[in-house]
């Protein structure tokens, strides 16, 4: 998700939930403590130079049951950000305190925002000898019924 989509959906709702990947939801209290840019400059195993940027949003939970972050006070930490930082329109990363400090992707989900799963991928598989993946067809898929020219009894085997 992108943060112009993010201030999009922020004024379309009255509350905020975030739901996590497997269905929960972070507790109603919650906080969103930073957001911030992160770049990340690196070298993957093929020898090329990257950048990536993002927005990084931090939801956290304390012992603060009564909090509830308001859509409008989102916007407004967003505004300062931008105001600081630059209105570049990034991807978002969201870091939540699970068993460790987890990274998410963001996405819309009903009403509600949701923490999608993110994955690590090679960059450079072309560099790693690493095969294309196959694709995988049943034998029985390859040709319908009529279009085989090999049938039992038919001589061309």
């Amino acid at each position: 998700m992108k943060l112009s989509s993010l201030k999009t959906f922020l004024t379309s709702v009255d509350t905020l939930n975030i739901e996590l990947p497997h269905g929960e939801f972070v507790p109603s209290h919650f906080h969103i403590t930073e957001i911030g840019l992160i770049t990340k400059h690196f070298i993957d195993c093929g020898g090329t130079v990257r950048e990536e940027r993002s927005a990084n949003l931090q939801v956290w939970t304390a012992n603060d049951l009564d909090h509830r972050l308001a859509p409008e006070k989102l916007l407004g930490i967003i505004s300062k950000y931008e105001t600081i930082i630059g209105n570049e329109d990034l991807d978002i990363e969201v870091e939540y305190q699970s068993e460790t400090i987890g990274k998410y992707g963001l996405e819309v989900s009903g009403g509600n925002l949701r923490l999608t799963n993110k994955e690590t991928n090679c960059l450079a598989k072309d560099h790693c000898g690493i095969p294309a993946d196959k694709l995988k067809v049943n034998l029985s898929e390859l040709a319908t019924a009529g279009e085989s020219c090999c049938t039992p009894g038919g001589g061309c085997c």
